[in-house]
């Protein structure tokens, strides 16, 4: 998790001012650009005016920023000192009134206190973490009887497949939880092609009954779990349709998740 958070160090100098986050367009509130967290989510949470948010695994705060140009009180948490002090940054350049704590989400107890109306965390999360039962228990902490848990995320069976085969499925991980896969970095995610001194990323997988079974036993009520066909970036094997996700190809038979949504709540 010590290399994974030097890895976000770096690159959230590349994502800051990179074509993939566009945070030019969030700055100006462009057209399509003012708001990143989408209607799908909105339509599952509800109207988040005047709730208390809180963020975990917010990167520099993008996401955090659109709840709090939506109405929200919002604290936004990550792992990595860069990450923060550029969400800090971006809140003062935007005007927008926001709080961000950096620490290890399995410490966060130790800098944020109270309960929410609201714990989001979305796009690309779970991965990084080797233990979910105590993510679970973290998250439920946190939400105040009554409100809601949401998670917006890759499918785990989308990350089975071995990216490298291009145009094929080819199974390469274990579809459950097991050892930490490491692999070498190439770039970003957002730009293949930049410059990282950091030699490896680190990550885990965890299975959709994992993640609710945790949930579960940690005291939080699913309301809703949906899965969905496309994936919010490119992805290989799969095509780009005209609302900018990624789904199988047309002439592919049968279909696949490759992402999901869950809805969760404290019960009163």
């Amino acid at each position: 998790m010590e290399s994974n958070r030097a890895l976000w160090d770096e690159w959230t100098k590349i994502h800051i001012g990179g074509d993939f986050y566009d945070v030019d367009g969030f700055r100006q509130q462009r057209p399509g650009r003012q708001n990143r967290v989408h209607a799908y989510e909105l339509e599952e949470i509800g109207d988040v005016r005047d709730l208390d948010v809180l963020h975990l695994q917010c990167h520099f705060g993008l996401d955090t920023l659109s709840l709090a140009r939506l109405g929200a009180r919002v604290t936004g948490v990550d792992f990595s000192p860069e990450a923060i002090a550029q969400a800090r940054q971006l809140a003062d350049e935007v005007g927008l009134d926001a709080t961000f704590v950096c620490s290890n989400v399995y410490d966060v107890r130790e800098h944020v206190d109270g309960a929410f109306d609201l714990v989001y965390t979305s796009r690309g999360v779970l991965g990084w973490l080797p233990d979910i039962e105590t993510w679970a228990e973290i998250v439920a902490h946190y939400v105040k009887p009554g409100g809601l848990f949401y998670l917006s995320e890759i499918h785990p069976i989308a990350q089975v497949w071995d990216e490298s085969s291009p145009g094929r499925f080819v199974l390469k991980h274990d579809y459950w939880t097991g050892d930490v896969m490491s692999f070498p970095t190439q770039g970003s995610y957002a730009d293949p092609t930049a410059h990282i001194e950091t030699t490896h990323e680190h990550a885990w997988n965890h299975g959709l009954g994992e993640i609710v079974t945790a949930l579960a036993r940690a005291g939080l009520r699913i309301e809703s779990l949906r899965e969905h066909p496309w994936v919010e970036w490119p992805f290989e094997g799969l095509v780009e349709d005209d609302q900018g996700r990624w789904r199988l190809p047309e002439s592919q038979e049968g279909s696949l998740p490759f992402w999901f949504t869950l809805l969760a709540s404290q019960p009163s």
